[in-house]
């Protein structure tokens, strides 16, 4: 087996050419060949973006777009994914599929850089994720305005 087949390998699922259907793609991971859905590659594909983009801190601007994003500090990352997410927002709301699809992949890429940027893993997003199943989202996020206001030292958590 080669070298590269002894880590985890796996590529995006290939769209049909409508691009509504995707097939199950092999992967190799630690000697053994598993099959797994385009869903299931999802975090998988995140993972190893959220690797290369790690692998790019600290290197030399000339050589990596994540390294020159990242060398510029926090604040022009932060701003760099405002854009991207704003560009997505302005292709969903048009309508259009292809370029929301190709946004959304900007978003996901500058996200990664931000988590990089601020030392979070995706392993600590996805467990955050867990906590929250099975919770209601109004619940979820009335108790984060309660916890917001009483760390502010309002005795409420109706905030004026």
């Amino acid at each position: 087996m080669a070298k590269s087949d002894k880590k985890l390998v796996a590529k995006v699922a290939a769209a049909d050419k409508n691009g509504s259907k995707a097939a199950a793609k092999k992967v190799v991971a630690r000697h053994k060949k598993i099959e797994l859905s385009p869903d299931q590659l999802s975090g998988i594909v995140l993972d190893e973006l959220h690797a290369t983009v790690s692998s790019r801190k600290g290197a030399d601007p000339s050589s990596s777009h994540s390294a020159k994003l990242m060398s510029r500090g926090t604040a022009k990352v932060a701003q760099k994914f405002g854009e991207e997410a704003v560009e997505c927002i302005i292709e969903a709301v048009s309508g259009n599929k292809d370029a929301l699809i190709a946004e959304s992949a900007d978003v996901l890429y500058h996200l990664m850089v931000i988590w990089v940027d601020a030392g979070i893993t995706p392993a600590q997003v996805w467990a955050e994720l867990e906590r929250r199943k099975g919770i209601s989202g109004i619940a979820e996020k009335a108790s984060r305005v309660q916890k917001l206001a009483m760390a502010f030292g309002l005795g409420t958590s109706k905030i004026p």
